[in-house]
């Protein structure tokens, strides 16, 4: 058996044929504490996170050529170390190109640092806050509050996020991937690189093959007075020392549901702030109508139709938001300004290579993550086409296989399409594929099909409350053609975001109505009604799948092998 992975001790001309195991970041995170490898320490030599290369530096670096004589530092040089900038550099390596990476802040980028993982542990945090709220319908009673202290969590987080960035130190390093600290842009000449070393140091040039521009995004700030000066980011949210008693959220997007349900659980009294009349208008009107009402439900303020905010003013630490629609909020701790992100370009200095953008300042790329310019290519945030960590993840893998994998790889690319995507709010929701409005629009509404339901999770069950006062869970399928081709999916509520990534798979496989129908359901659990909404199997009998897993069928055989291998 071969287990794709990296705890192992082999050459890199040799890890196909060996049994490892790749441990992603979190994963290793596990490992290491068990075993009690320090930080910045190395693991022992027979648990190499990765395959281990030779290690170069920039003060003497082997040169490549490409056929023509013509010599570079590099095979392929990324700006840019966050999850989408070294999963490349690292599949780039085990092809044993030279490669290099530039960053200049902490590795791992917005996810690793001031994005999904430290905003899960809050969420975390928040989940387990609820629960303690929902401990009475149970029968469970304290003779003492429960307090929390966010100090703590704070100082234990940090400390977890600064643990994944060794790690991510550590994988490069093992990897064979230089890693260089400064601030890259390009020049005029082609292949050029010219970084500013974080330590001050001279200006220093690179000449690479190939570059990678993965330098992710930034919060946004509307104009206003007082805006920037008086409010937060979601980067400064991670920043803060204790709870605030009463917080301000503005914005629509998932970013800003996020952190107002965080900070709403945790015990602050959170207002959200939205220019029109709800959060999560792009997503379909099932996911953004029921948290909207859960919100309600759970006493977050929404202020809507407001246009936005006109100014934010501080009297000795206590902030007063003047919205454009004339209403105020007083007495206010916190006000976290999430009304998007942009692209971090900036640096980079794209008009001196001739890089083409396009709104907003993203860098404009075809499928295969080419800009226009030879040489260079983009993913990522700095696109804008699907922000999402392992999107940019997959991407930047797909890249590397091309560029540098031979011939079998040559047209490897990743589809952005059918990308199941969850929003942790709370109640956490789950979205992959088109909206009922997006699939009426393509298909026509007589070749779509749409399967709705709403319940409260079993977990609601015991409360002695009104129907009406339990939190609900709301499901659609969404299905086109004769053949009743899942074509959207959306959930939310309780378990949402663990329950999706399954279901992502069947539609990516195209799985029709009567494929969920031939799946038997799992009881108790939520994730169930997927497959058995009314009218359970009354659909067209017809399978997406290669083969059939309708009525009764037989289940697959692996290619190449006989039905009665292993048996008797």
């Amino acid at each position: 058996m071969w287990v794709v992975a990296a705890v192992c001790f082999t050459s890199r001309r040799t890890v196909a044929r060996s049994t490892c195991t790749n441990y992603s970041s979190a994963a290793f995170a596990s490992v290491a504490a068990k075993h009690g490898w320090a930080l910045g320490k190395k693991s022992p030599s027979k648990t190499l996170i990765r395959p281990s290369f030779l290690r170069r530096t920039p003060t003497s670096r082997p040169m490549s050529t490409n056929g023509d004589d013509e010599s570079y530092d590099f095979d392929f040089l990324v700006i840019g170390a966050g999850s989408g900038g070294i999963a490349s550099a690292r599949r780039a390596a085990t092809y044993g190109a030279k490669v290099a990476v530039v960053e200049k802040a902490r590795l791992g980028g917005t996810c690793v640092n001031v994005g999904c993982v430290p905003k899960k542990v809050m969420w975390n945090a928040a989940s387990i806050a609820e629960t303690l709220h929902d401990m009475k319908h149970y029968g469970f009673t304290s003779d003492k509050d429960v307090s929390f202290n966010w100090n703590f969590i704070k100082t234990n987080r940090d400390k977890y996020i600064e643990r994944l960035n060794g790690i991510y130190d550590r994988n490069m390093e093992n990897s064979g991937v230089v890693k260089i600290l400064g601030t890259a842009s390009l020049t005029s000449s082609p292949g050029v690189v010219q970084v500013n070393p974080s330590d001050g140091g001279d200006t220093v040039t690179y000449k690479a093959k190939n570059i990678l521009l993965a330098s992710g995004g930034y919060p946004l700030f509307p104009p206003g007075e007082g805006i920037r000066e008086n409010c937060i980011s979601s980067d400064g949210f991670f920043e803060l020392e204790e709870l605030p008693h009463k917080s301000v959220v503005v914005g629509a997007g998932y970013i800003a549901v996020e952190l107002a349900g965080v900070l709403h659980a945790l015990g602050s009294d959170t207002s959200l702030v939205v220019r029109k009349e709800k959060a999560l208008r792009n997503f379909d009107e099932i996911l953004a109508d029921t948290l909207d009402e859960e919100m309600q439900r759970q006493g977050i303020k929404i202020y809507r139709n407001t246009n936005g905010v006109e100014k934010v003013t501080n009297d000795g630490g206590v902030k007063t938001v003047y919205l454009k629609n004339g209403e105020v909020i007083t007495n206010v701790d916190t006000v976290l300004m999430a009304p998007g992100r942009g692209p971090n370009v900036e640096p980079l200095n794209l008009p001196a290579a001739g890089v083409k953008q396009i709104e907003g300042g993203y860098i404009d790329v075809n499928e295969y993550s080419e800009t226009n310019v030879d040489g260079i290519f983009a993913l990522g945030d700095v696109c804008g086409n699907i922000e999402l960590t392992p999107m940019a993840i997959a991407a930047g893998r797909r890249l590397a296989d091309r560029l540098f994998g031979g011939p079998e790889w040559k047209d490897a690319k990743v589809s952005y399409d059918l990308v199941p995507t969850v929003v942790f709010s709370h109640p956490p929701m789950g979205t992959i594929g088109m909206t009922e409005k997006e699939a009426i629009e393509k298909y026509g509404e007589d070749n779509v099909k749409v399967y709705r339901s709403k319940f409260a999770n079993l977990y609601y069950g015991p409360w002695q409350v009104e129907a009406d006062d339990k939190p609900k869970t709301a499901m659609k399928l969404i299905c086109a053609g004769e053949n009743e081709m899942v074509v959207g999916l959306h959930v939310i509520g309780m378990g949402s975001d663990e329950m999706l990534q399954g279901f992502g798979i069947a539609m990516k496989m195209g799985a029709t109505k009567a494929d969920f129908d031939a799946t038997v359901a799992i009881h108790p659990t939520a994730s169930e009604e997927f497959v058995t909404m009314f009218p359970w199997g009354l659909s067209a009998q017809e399978t997406g799948a290669k083969q059939s897993p309708l009525n009764g069928s037989s289940p697959p055989v692996p290619s190449g092998l006989k039905e009665t291998v292993g048996q008797g």
